[in-house]
Order: structure tokens, then C-alpha cells, then sequence
């Protein structure tokens, strides 16, 4: 696997891994404001759902590195 290549996608990935950081970020925040148990279980999925893109994207990524194909995502 070039190196450069695969830099290039983990940087590809990096605006969705802020959005997740963010994301976390904001759950954290709305625990500590005392936000509403609604709003901080919206928080939480939102963020969960996010690191999961995240790890997902991360898997596709290695394996079109290694020139394996994955199954569609749906």
C-alpha cells in the first residue's frame, strides 16, 4: 500500500471526523448544562451514529488500499 495514497484517504475522512469530535463534544456539553434527557439521548445517537461513519469510512478506506472490495452499504 503507497503511503501517500492512504494518507490521502484518512485525509478524506478528517471532515467527518471533526464532525464526530464535535458531536461528542456537544453531548459532554449538554451532560454538564443539565440539558434535558431527551436532548442529551439525541446527542448521544447523533454522536454514536457519527463515530460509527467514522469506523465505517475507516474499514472501506484500508480495504480499497488493499484492493479488496467490501459489500455495499445500505
Amino acid at each position: 500500500m503507497d503511503k501517500r495514497t492512504f494518507i490521502g484517504m484518512i485525509d478524506a475522512g478528517e471532515p467527518l471526523i471533526q464532525q464526530a469530535i464535535d458531536a461528542m463534544r456537544e453531548y459532554h456539553q449538554a451532560q454538564d448544562r443539565g440539558d434535558p434527557p431527551t436532548e442529551i439521548e439525541r446527542l448521544r445517537l447523533l454522536a454514536e451514529s457519527l463515530f460509527q461513519a467514522v469506523s465505517d469510512y475507516q474499514l472501506r478506506a484500508v480495504a480499497k488500499a488493499r484492493g479488496k472490495e467490501l459489500p455495499p452499504l445500505h
